[in-house]
């Protein structure tokens, strides 16, 4: 059998691939602590699993519009107004089967043979392949550990090439936990009108964050840049809603039309009752975001100060998202083996920085519990102290 070539050209998830063998060696019966997923470890709170319930009872079980059911369409575009500045109507909302695949799309919609996307290193894993699947050239531009892992002004422009087609922006990040402040953001979004550029701001983490960082949507600098910029976002990590899959897209109109037409020929209506779980999401108090960041902010501390404590391993403070990103340059040896010998011989599963771009760095989820937080640290110490 003769696969196309593009399958050949993509990465299969490293994030996954690890969650699943660590998984696998749990079935066995082994003490494995996982740091992998960025997954929230809270239950879905009770009214969004509520109001999904009721909509079964209401037999909302059928068939659905591909852009989504409207209801959500309009929460979400008055979430959008209200909390990110955006001025976008229902109309410029596409519903997705989680965040992820709202960037799918948009790169199938947008992005063609010979078009490059600038990308800053490290990143999401599934940034560059999507771009690859797509057809387009992935450029990497890689960022310093001074400059607090984000791209500069300056390196945007150099990056940009007749070719170029879109930016991608994450803030806060996956991998690093660092946030833009806003003056960083405006300056990145002259750049990005000054180039006449194409930016997707993906923005799934912004309600995580730390000491007081402020979180600004780069559309909402100006009306130029909100000409330019394509919000991708969902539900998964705000509300402990990771298996629900519900996401969104929201931008110019023609390209939610085009997006909308290529989902209504890969998955149709995302799944009809989680909607209303999702409408519930945004339509309730916000009190369950709140606990939930209160116990991340105390997780963030634990393992920081774990980290830290460390022989050889440095960790920049996250400012956003449920992510540390260490440091192991010193100790001599790959992120991937680094991985590998950890959880094979101390059942601690952590994600290869070579994953995201960076392979002196590995990534620690720190959304699980703080028992499960010390004892992995104390696992980490032990490994580290015998590469020492």
């Amino acid at each position: 059998m003769k696969l196309a070539a593009r399958v050949t050209q993509v990465t299969p998830s490293m994030t996954l691939a690890i969650d699943t063998k660590a998984k696998a060696m749990k079935r066995e019966g082994i003490d494995v602590i996982s740091f992998s997923v960025g997954e929230p470890d809270f239950d879905t709170p009770a009214h969004i699993r509520a109001a999904a319930e009721a909509a079964l009872e209401q037999g909302k079980t059928r068939y659905g519009a591909a852009a989504g059911e409207p209801r959500l369409r309009e929460v979400i575009a008055q979430k959008l107004q209200r909390d990110n500045q955006l001025c976008y109507g229902a109309e410029n909302i596409l519903v997705t089967n989680g965040g992820k695949h709202s960037l799918f799309n948009l790169m199938l919609a947008l992005i063609e043979p010979g078009d490059e996307v600038i990308i800053p290193a490290p990143y999401w894993v599934s940034y560059p392949e999507m771009v690859k699947l797509a057809g387009g050239t992935p450029v990497i531009v890689s960022t310093t550990l001074e400059n607090g892992y984000k791209i500069t002004p300056d390196q945007l422009r150099q990056a940009v090439t007749p070719r170029t087609k879109l930016f991608v922006f994450n803030s806060p990040s996956n991998p690093t936990g660092m946030v833009y402040t806003p003056d960083e953001v405006r300056a990145i979004a002259d750049v990005v009108v000054e180039q006449d550029l194409l930016v997707v701001s993906d923005e799934i983490y912004e309600k995580l964050l730390y000491d007081g960082a402020e979180h600004l949507s780069i559309g909402a600098v100006s009306p130029e840049a909100f000409e330019r910029t394509i919000v991708s976002s969902g539900f998964a990590k705000t509300y402990a809603m990771t298996g629900w899959r519900v996401g969104f897209l929201a931008g110019p109109l023609p390209l939610i039309k085009a997006t909308i037409t290529i989902q209504g020929h890969s998955t149709s209506n995302v799944c009809t009752f989680a909607q209303y779980g999702a409408i519930a999401a945004y339509e309730a108090p916000q009190d369950c975001v709140q606990q939930m960041l209160d116990a991340f902010t105390e997780r963030r501390q634990v393992i920081l100060n774990s980290i830290n404590a460390m022989p050889g391993l440095s960790c920049p403070k996250p400012d956003g998202a449920f992510y540390v990103f260490p440091n192991i340059g010193q100790l001599g040896i790959s992120s991937l083996e680094f991985c590998d010998k950890l959880l094979d011989d101390y059942q601690v599963a952590a994600v290869p920085g070579i994953a995201f771009g960076a392979d002196d760095c590995i990534r620690l989820s720190y959304a699980t519990d703080v028992d499960s937080i010390r004892r992995g640290m104390d696992r980490l110490t032990t490994y580290v102290k015998s590469i020492i």
